[in-house]
């Protein structure tokens, strides 16, 4: 299936579903709409999934991993090394997202989209694209033909997840210097100021921070992606573990797979999806407030309401997966819970 096939298919949420899953919160034995957001995002699974019985007991976290070229550019204060090695902790289990999501319940999936080196190990999806972007201070990131091959890679990874029983998949990434990246995508699609967008990623001193804004500034005038046209941003300032969260969102949306947001990498991703396909916008699921600073403006541009905000800023997938068990106890509670008919209480009436 080719990618323009892919986004005439996504379907609208089913309506239906939706209508049925709010008359069963309102029937049970609480006040109306007494878990508020938490309401609203199942009402939404169950239009995503198409069906009013809602189940998120399989959960899985994909990352997808690569490196960024523009890191030679000294905008972060990790080298490349730090990707190869969490990578491979990924597929090990041992690095932070595995701890949370054991107590989530959840599995890891790690995809090698685009890491410079060499992966070793199990555990981890091998779909290489490239030994990481070029540094795009000097040239575009990658070809457009890349950029749509891993966009591929993302939405039949999507598939892959429906395929293999998961109700429900929080997106991460990991890669050295995708900060930068993000900040220029996000840059070039809102058509915003660079030094508005552009944070401090895993920990950069003012000088670094001066710098990278330098840096994204430069490629985007030397470069000028269309702001119109998501692939073309991707692929002049992108990351491909961008470009595969975005064929995530997409794949998820066509499959009717619920996927969770994380942070501003993650946020980027998903406003190129929606950018590609506007009917993916009401199949988004938003975590938790990055701490980066362009994560409130794609939040607008997203329309999305994170329900957690903690200050997180670590990656990996990790805020969305702390929204697993938040769904969960509200899941236990839809499917479980007493009515109004079996406890014998006259039902709440809407207020007028």
């Amino acid at each position: 299936m080719t990618l323009e096939q892919v986004l005439e298919r996504i379907p609208p949420l089913d309506a239906e579903a939706m209508a049925q899953a709010k008359q069963h919160w309102d029937a049970l034995a609480k006040p109306l709409h007494g878990l508020g957001d938490l309401e609203d995002i199942l009402i939404r699974i169950a239009g995503i999934c198409r069906t009013p019985r809602i189940d998120l007991r399989n959960k899985a976290v994909v990352v997808m991993c690569a490196d960024n070229g523009v890191v030679a550019e000294g905008i972060s204060q990790s080298g490349q090394d730090v990707t190869q090695i969490i990578t491979e902790n990924l597929g090990k289990g041992t690095s932070t997202v595995c701890h949370m999501a054991r107590a989530a319940g959840a599995d890891v999936i790690p995809v090698d989209i685009g890491v410079a080196s060499d992966i070793h190990g199990s555990g981890v999806v091998h779909r290489k694209i490239a030994r990481g972007t070029h540094n795009f201070a000097k040239q575009p990131a990658m070809s457009r033909d890349q950029a749509v091959q891993a966009i591929d890679v993302g939405i039949e990874t999507a598939l892959l997840c429906r395929q293999h029983g998961y109700d429900v998949v929080a997106t991460g990434e990991m890669g050295i210097g995708n900060t930068t990246s993000t900040a220029a995508v996000t840059a070039a699609l809102l058509h915003a100021p660079v030094e508005l967008v552009t944070g401090r990623g895993s920990g950069l001193t003012s000088e670094g921070l001066v710098r990278k804004i330098q840096v994204v500034t430069r490629a985007l005038e030397q470069w000028q992606p269309n702001q119109h046209d998501p692939i073309d941003i991707l692929s002049k300032v992108g990351g491909y573990d961008l470009c595969g969260l975005t064929g995530l969102f997409l794949g998820g949306a066509l499959c009717g797979l619920p996927m969770i947001i994380d942070g501003v990498i993650a946020s980027a991703a998903a406003l190129c999806a929606v950018r590609l396909c506007p009917t993916v916008r009401d199949y988004l699921i938003a975590s938790h407030h990055t701490a980066e600073p362009a994560g409130v403006l794609l939040e607008q541009a997203l329309d999305v309401k994170p329900i957690i905000d903690a200050h997180m800023a670590l990656g990996e997938g990790t805020g969305a997966v702390l929204l697993f068990g938040m769904l969960d106890a509200a899941a236990s509670l839809y499917t479980n819970g007493n009515t109004f008919d079996d406890s014998n209480i006259e039902a709440y009436q809407p207020l007028s």
